[in-house]
């Protein structure tokens, strides 16, 4: 009976063993590292919100803005007067980058925004400084806490025949068009309904309250945050592009499997 050999460790290691206590070294390091930083971090005293003064504003407005709305804000042929616009109004058109204006047409389209949050912040603090209007609204109006399902009744009432039901925009005449609101900032939500930007009308605290405001801003954070419960939306634009997808996918089919049949029986 032949014996067994007893094999015996070599004693050397699979390079992928060396790789693998490498990486997990590094990730190790990387989470200790990340841990400490953030400890640091919330020790320490937060930044000033912004740098910049009113006057960094002022010198913002007359080298960027001032061609078209002249040096007083008193407008001009190429632009609108400020006056009473207000600080709310010039962040959303500049925040959103739909100031400065690329070019004439319909309507002035979303953009990425030319100037920095600090440098945005200081624009509107001086036009607010020169021309006050409307301002920035308390913070529980925009924390999306407010009741959502009369949010959507007051938005279905006042909003969807330009926003569509479900916030996903829409065109309109002259080829203008309602943004879509799926990507809107709380802030810029609320700036809309109080200063009527394009061809939005004005919603002050008569046609709908703070409380309101809230209700509809509560209401679209809501859209952004969750899925669409009955699966994939089709963009959100409802018979047009569901209509579509049956008679392309589902008309397709029952065309596709008649050939089959026809041919199989041939």
């Amino acid at each position: 009976m032949a014996r067994e050999k007893k094999h015996r460790p070599t004693g050397r290691r699979s390079p992928w063993a060396a790789a693998a206590l490498i990486g997990i070294g590094l990730l190790l390091t990387g989470g200790v590292y990340a841990g400490a930083s953030a400890a640091m971090a919330s020790t320490t005293e937060p930044a000033a919100a912004s740098a910049l003064t009113v006057e960094d504003g002022q010198k913002l407005f007359q080298a960027n803005c001032a061609t078209c709305h002249g040096l007083n804000l008193q407008g001009s042929e190429n632009g609108p007067s400020l006056y009473g616009v207000g600080e709310l109004s010039v962040h959303f058109q500049v925040s959103t980058g739909r100031m400065p204006l690329q070019q004439s047409g319909p309507q002035a389209p979303q953009k990425p925004p030319q100037f920095t949050e600090d440098q945005v912040a200081a624009i509107a603090a001086y036009v607010q400084s020169t021309a006050p209007g409307p301002t920035y609204p308390a913070d529980e109006v925009l924390d999306g806490q407010g009741d959502s399902a009369h949010g959507a009744e007051l938005f279905r009432i006042n909003c969807a025949m330009c926003h569509n039901v479900a916030g996903a925009g829409g065109a309109l005449t002259e080829g203008k068009y309602a943004p879509n609101l799926h990507t809107v900032s709380p802030l810029n939500m609320y700036a809309a309904m109080v200063t009527g930007p394009q061809n939005m009308p004005v919603f002050n605290d008569m046609n709908l309250t703070p409380e309101e405001k809230r209700d509809v801003i509560s209401y679209l954070v809501y859209l952004q945050q969750n899925e669409s419960p009955g699966g994939f939306d089709l963009g959100s634009l409802g018979p047009v592009s569901e209509g579509l997808f049956i008679w392309i996918f589902g008309i397709g089919t029952l065309i596709a499997l008649t050939v089959w049949v026809t041919a199989k029986s041939n």
